[in-house]
């Protein structure tokens, strides 16, 4: 199994636990200065918190939330690809490269969280994970 592909794979895993710890020191603080008492909560949804609190301090939040959505593919393909044997070289770059805009991805939406460069580094990404998925397709199918 050739496994330079799972090093990406472990840095992304490390940074959305990154983004958990920034979205807790900054929700937690604007909750409370917002007066709400998480003990007291039942039955919340996200938007109830985007309502409540400064747009800032839920930009965390949301991309925590964006880290659980496509990165869940990635992952999967990774591990397709690592167990098919063709996770070194360009696969591992293609990897590493997805990884690298998923997280100037998360900084950016987190601090100034522009629609617009944010869309070209999320196309860029997924452009990396189409080309993964090609790869993995052509060897389970091909190999």
């Amino acid at each position: 199994m050739q496994q330079d592909i799972l090093k990406p794979v472990v840095v992304l895993i490390a940074w959305t636990l990154v983004m958990w710890v920034w979205m807790l020191a900054t929700r937690l603080p604007a909750l409370k200065a917002a007066g709400i008492d998480l003990t007291k909560l039942t039955g919340s949804k996200t938007g109830d918190a985007d309502r409540a609190l400064p747009p800032k301090a839920n930009w965390p939040a949301h991309n925590y939330n964006h880290l659980m959505e496509q990165p869940t593919i990635f992952y999967a393909v990774a591990i397709v690809i690592a167990l098919t044997g063709t996770g070194n070289g360009f696969n591992a770059w293609l990897a590493w490269g997805y990884v690298a805009l998923r997280i100037v991805h998360s900084v950016f939406q987190a601090t100034v969280n522009k629609v617009g460069p944010r869309f070209v580094l999320f196309v860029a990404s997924t452009l990396c994970l189409v080309a993964l998925t090609l790869h993995a397709a052509m060897a389970v199918f091909h190999g």
